[in-house]
């Protein structure tokens, strides 16, 4: 199927406009999946010499440098939007491949999912969907998956980021609440008189990973300096809560993951809400929209829906 895009400059009012073809495109999100021009080739079954010069066909229509070519490739400013530009037209020709009866494989939609949703409520609103869709699912931080979008990595997030990637669409989810919690063994040997800043600067706290700031936000709010507190590095979400029932410390635990009975709230007034957003391609398409439907409808349930935005 032969395509042909346009993309139009910045002012509206001008008639100037970049003829990109199929196929460089194709090329350009290959490179970038494969990480190198040799890995590129051989998924699209052409020599690495085609691959650049479609790349160079490419930056030439558009007159920017959209690769730096290291090992592995990295995508420019410019490249990020031509990429995402690329996925686009990939997902929209599998469907329109779909409708024509060329082709009957799953399509594949690649989403950013913040650990703690992934392992709430995320996979029972996808669940009903594995049939016809392929889930290339990215676990990242909600603080810095709107960053995916934004290479054009993903076609949808699960992002705190309110707003817009250009390109795409805002909704709001809700929010996830979060409790400083801990065992009682754990309360009564590190918190006996109750939660202070001098108690919170010695007991030792559970933490995801070196980019979660939940704990270093509850910390610096009640004037402890989180690089003075001994940390335990726990980096999955399930074995997170179980680290801190099993008494390495306190953490900040989503309400949805509290086991029943087994921890102790330090600190009620000291929750922290994190509110959740879905952002997607401004894009028409029938499976991206099943499911948005899907995420939108789970969060309606999962997540808290009074806290102000």
């Amino acid at each position: 199927m032969q395509f042909r895009s346009r993309l139009y400059g910045s002012d509206s009012c001008s008639n100037d406009r970049v003829d990109l073809d199929l196929g460089q495109l194709r090329a350009l999100e290959a490179t970038v999946a494969a990480g190198s021009l040799d890995a590129a080739a051989r998924v699209l079954h052409v020599t690495p010499s085609a691959v650049s010069q479609r790349l160079k066909a490419l930056e030439t229509a558009t007159g920017r440098v959209l690769l730096v070519r290291s090992r592995p490739v990295r995508v420019t400013p410019s490249g990020e939007a031509v990429l995402r530009l690329a996925r686009q037209v990939g997902l929209l020709a599998a469907e329109t491949a779909r409708e024509l009866g060329a082709d009957r494989g799953p399509l594949v939609l690649s989403i950013a999912v913040n650990a703690d949703s992934l392992a709430t409520w995320v996979l029972p609103a996808l669940a009903p969907l594995a049939g016809e869709v392929a889930f290339d699912l990215r676990r990242e931080d909600q603080e810095h998956t709107s960053a995916l979008l934004r290479d054009g990595s993903v076609t949808a997030a699960v992002t705190a980021d309110a707003d817009p990637v250009p390109g795409c669409t805002v909704t709001r989810l809700g929010a996830m609440r979060y409790r400083p919690m801990a065992t009682a063994p754990v309360v009564a040997r590190w918190f006996p008189d109750g939660v202070s800043a001098a108690a919170l600067a010695r007991a030792p706290v559970v933490v995801f990973d070196r980019r979660d700031d939940l704990q270093h936000r509850y910390l610096r709010s009640r004037g402890v300096d989180p690089d003075d507190v001994p940390a335990h590095f726990v980096p999955s979400s399930t074995d997170y809560v179980e680290a801190v029932r099993l008494g390495f410390g306190w953490g900040m635990v989503p309400r949805q993951q509290e086991p029943p009975g087994e921890l102790v709230a330090l600190d009620d007034a000291g929750a922290v809400e994190v509110l959740l957003h879905w952002q997607q391609w401004k894009l028409r398409s029938p499976a991206l929209d099943r499911v948005a439907d899907a995420v939108l409808t789970a969060a309606r349930r999962a997540l808290d829906q009074t806290v102000a935005a």
